[in-house]
Formats: structure tokens, C-alpha cells, sequence
């Protein structure tokens, strides 16, 4: 990508919030999810990222955690699979002795002009990336998250401002307001806060690789802010959500997304 997204606030203070927790990141090898787990290490936290296929993200990603002298480990595979995700929670739990905090970021869109464009076989692919692998992790994990641990959903603007071409991922992210208000209502006596995070127009390689290039030069330009977002200016709301300083906050949404006011 050019520029390459900045995943890397250079004058961002740590404070050892997270100091020795696990987290669990999906999509965690480029991107949000990257600068996720990098804010989070600063912090003092282990990470444990689920990704796909994309190797030398997913190295690049750990190489930047170790920097900050945290572990790292890396778990290549599809969360749209149950098994995968249930596998995987049990080799963290191998490598760590415990798991604290669940980031659900992974996500896939793909444009569509009409909706008689979108497959069947398309449309179950999209859920299964973007929302039913929420529901596979949450039931992987919730044996072992115990009081004070955080969940934390990425779902996005369109999930309240609606997209023309993008019917089934802005369908699944009104999915996923619905599963994190929910769950945090289901969690809530065992001590588990579950919030999320609605990114609008981000600079991560899901853009170039959805969109085509005019789409691309202007992206985030009808914000009030008039840019795109860069990854490193969304990665603090989840370092709050996943302390302690958000620990009367459960079932509530961040709205990072350059200005735009929305409901919700």
C-alpha cells in the first residue's frame, strides 16, 4: 500500500495498563488489528493473533510485539471454522496459562453493485468471517475468561449509516451492535464486559483490495475531518475498552470515524 497505513503512534505514552494480560486478536496481522496488538504489547500485554494466509503480515506484526518485549505467538487459519477457532483457544491457553482479553476484528467485505450480485455462497462466506466467528471464539473462550476480562467487536459505520455496495458486511456489522449489546447483557454477572468498536473510514489493505482506484484517491473524504483514518488513531479505544479504566462501561460502542455524529 502507498502510504502504508500507520500502525504505530510515534508519541503514544504507555502506562502499563494491560500489564501481563493475554489478549486474543483476530485479523490481528495487518491493519487495526495490527496496531491493536502493538498498543496492547506497549502495555504490557501478550498477544495471541489469528490470521488467514497473510504470513509475512502476521511476522512483521509479532517481530513489532517482541520489540516492545512482550510473546507473541501466531495461529494461521479460517475463523469462519468452529473447529479452528476452538483449536486454536486451546493451544493459547497451552502457551499463555491464561487468556484476558478477546479483540473480534476479523472481517472481510467484497463491493457489490446490486444485490443480485451477491451469491449465496458469497453472502454465507461474509457472516461466517464477519459474525459467526464471534459467536465460535466467545464459546471458545468464555471457560476461561474470568472476572475483569474484556470482549471487544470491531463493527463499523455502516453498520448505522448503511452502504450501497456493501449490503452484506454493513448487514453483518448491524449484526455484530446487536451480538456485543446482547452479550454483554448475557456476561454481565460473570464480570465480563463486552463493548465494541465502529471504525469509520480507515486506512488498512481492505480498501485497495476492495475498492478500485477512484474509489481509493477519495477515500474518506466525506468525513468532517476530510481524511481517512490512519490504524494507530483507532488502536487507543481499544486499549481503553480492554482496561480497567472502562470498567463501568459494558454494551457500548466507540465511534472513531473522523467527526461523523451518529445514533448509537
Amino acid at each position: 500500500m502507498d502510504p502504508r497505513p500507520q500502525t504505530e503512534g510515534g508519541d503514544y505514552l504507555p502506562a502499563g495498563k494491560l500489564k501481563d494480560k493475554v489478549a486474543l486478536i483476530t485479523g490481528g496481522d495487518s491493519g487495526i488489528g495490527r496496531a491493536v496488538a502493538i498498543a496492547f504489547a506497549k502495555e504490557g500485554a501478550d498477544i495471541a493473533i489469528l490470521y488467514l494466509k497473510e504470513h509475512g503480515d502476521a511476522e512483521d506484526t509479532k517481530n513489532r510485539v517482541k520489540k516492545e518485549g512482550r510473546r507473541c505467538a501466531l495461529f494461521s487459519g479460517d475463523v469462519g471454522e468452529e473447529n479452528f477457532c476452538a483449536e486454536a483457544v486451546e493451544k493459547i491457553i497451552e502457551n499463555f496459562g491464561r487468556l484476558d482479553i478477546l479483540v473480534n476484528n476479523a472481517a472481510e467485505q467484497h463491493e457489490r453493485e446490486s444485490i443480485a450480485d451477491i451469491t449465496a455462497e458469497g453472502l454465507l462466506r461474509t457472516f461466517r468471517t464477519n459474525i459467526f466467528s464471534m459467536f465460535y471464539l466467545v464459546k471458545a473462550c468464555l471457560p476461561h475468561l474470568k472476572p475483569g476480562s474484556a470482549i471487544i467487536n470491531t463493527t463499523s459505520v455502516t453498520a448505522y449509516a448503511g452502504h450501497p455496495s456493501l449490503l452484506d458486511y454493513a448487514s453483518t456489522k448491524g449484526a455484530i451492535v446487536a451480538f456485543t449489546r446482547s452479550l454483554s447483557l448475557h456476561l454481565a454477572e460473570k464480570g465480563v464486559r463486552v463493548n465494541g468498536v465502529a471504525p469509520g473510514p480507515i486506512w488498512t489493505p481492505l480498501i485497495p483490495a476492495t475498492f478500485d482506484a477512484e474509489h481509493v484517491m477519495s477515500f474518506g473524504a466525506n468525513t468532517p475531518m476530510k481524511r481517512a483514518g490512519q490504524p494507530e488513531e483507532v488502536a487507543p479505544c481499544y486499549v481503553f475498552l480492554a482496561s480497567q479504566d472502562s470498567s463501568y462501561m459494558s454494551g457500548q460502542v466507540l465511534h472513531p470515524n473522523g467527526g461523523r455524529i451518529i445514533n448509537g
